[in-house]
């Protein structure tokens, strides 16, 4: 298999971007859905940052080096890539953050609703945001199956509130029919693209969703910690209102009025002072993603997970596969079960094979089509090989280690 994973490297027309980014000598990055790589650029952006703009020019450069506007130009980046007009979508906190907002946004607009209808092992986050409001008495929590969500749908719901690719088996919801068989029951739609944006085709206007959100460390590749952005239809503009009634989302912020006055649009998201360094890592991150393109990140996502399955076949490896077997049912990622997985995951590891663990049981492989190589596939076939037959992942003893989103 490695031969023919090589003669596909060869003939990948994204080869080259490999190049673009910052990759360990000896190690297959499987973890992107996690943290995404570093773009070789980014340094040198940061450098220029701290440097020139915030060294040399100073205060000067929230307006010489445009520092106020940069939250609505990386959001007018990352619009195309989710399907969205660039004034619908801006930069600003965490997904927790913007998760809160929008949440609350929704039951300001559905008056006499209070259910948040979501489904169980829904990221966290997602969950821990509704349960966050519902103690404040202002929502109540419905948790649904996913074959049963569209009947858990009535009069009570306000909100919908899904991610669109689950972080754990990288199933894939049907964004177009969810969203409208939440609107025929008079609720609205929140999306969570954090393991979706970047890495697979998005349509949101397209679908009539409500709001999004999303990460910008993962597939955007903005960084540990990096900036998360929002989404909301240019139709809901006028009706948004949002707690969070921070400065920044004033309609003039340097009029330093007394009393809150919503900026227009989307920019009324914003609440406290953008954090420039990571907003400007963010946008290297995005530049590239769209350079290369989504819909070709797409396909050779796909291409690069099928074989993968292909080396496991051809090398007698057996695991339980959790994600959906159709390659366009799932995102970019495939995750196994198996009842070791957290000691299978680190033996990985210590091979220089880098992937992750979701408890209790599933080892998850991201691929990150930017920077990963048909030969990685095939490596990585043959180390987990060896791994469950030398049962080596029996024998060590690993350190705990952290598990990221």
């Amino acid at each position: 298999m490695l031969e023919r994973a090589r003669e596909l490297d060869t003939a990948d027309p994204l080869a080259d971007y490999r190049d673009r980014f910052d990759l360990p000598e000896g190690v297959i990055y499987l973890d992107g859905n996690s943290l995404g790589a570093l773009p070789k650029t980014t340094p040198d952006r940061l450098a220029q940052v701290i440097g020139e703009e915030w060294g040399h020019d100073l205060i000067k450069s929230w307006n010489t080096a445009d520092w106020i506007s940069l939250p609505q130009r990386v959001g007018g980046k990352i619009a195309p890539l989710i399907g969205a007009q660039s004034h619908e979508v801006i930069v600003a906190d965490s997904v927790s953050v913007n998760l809160f907002k929008l949440i609350s946004a929704a039951l300001a607009m559905n008056p006499g609703r209070k259910v948040i209808l979501s489904e169980p092992g829904n990221f966290p986050t997602d969950l821990y945001m509704i349960q966050g409001l519902e103690k404040q008495g202002l929502a109540t929590q419905r948790l649904a199956a996913r074959d049963a969500l569209v009947d858990a749908l009535d009069e009570d719901v306000a909100l919908l509130l899904l991610t669109h690719v689950h972080y754990k088996t990288g199933e894939k919801h049907d964004m177009a029919s969810l969203t409208k068989a939440a609107h025929e029951a008079g609720a609205l739609v929140l999306w969570d693209l954090s393991h979706t944006g970047g890495a697979m085709p998005v349509e949101l206007n397209e679908c009539a969703a409500d709001f999004a959100v999303g990460c910008g460390y993962k597939y955007l590749n903005g960084g540990p910690g990096a900036p998360a952005y929002a989404f909301v239809a240019e139709r809901h503009h006028e009706a948004l209102e949002q707690p969070l009634s921070g400065w920044m989302g004033h309609a003039q912020p340097f009029a330093f009025d007394d009393d809150y006055q919503p900026a227009p649009g989307v920019d009324r998201l914003l609440c406290g002072t953008a954090p420039i360094l990571s907003v400007a890592a963010l946008e290297e991150g995005v530049d590239l993603v769209a350079e290369i393109g989504v819909d070709r990140l797409w396909e050779k996502s796909r291409a690069l997970s099928e074989f993968f399955r292909e080396c496991l076949s051809e090398a007698g490896v057996k695991l339980d596969l959790v994600s959906p077997e159709d390659a366009y049912h799932r995102g970019s990622q495939l995750s196994f079960r198996h009842e070791d997985a957290y000691a299978l995951c680190q033996a990985l590891i210590a091979r220089g094979v880098i992937g992750d663990f979701r408890a209790p049981d599933v080892l998850r492989l991201g691929f990150a089509p930017a920077y990963l190589r048909f030969e990685d596939m095939a490596e990585t076939a043959r180390h987990l090989a060896e791994v469950l037959e030398s049962g080596e992942w029996r024998q060590a003893e690993f350190s705990e280690r952290a598990a990221v989103t």
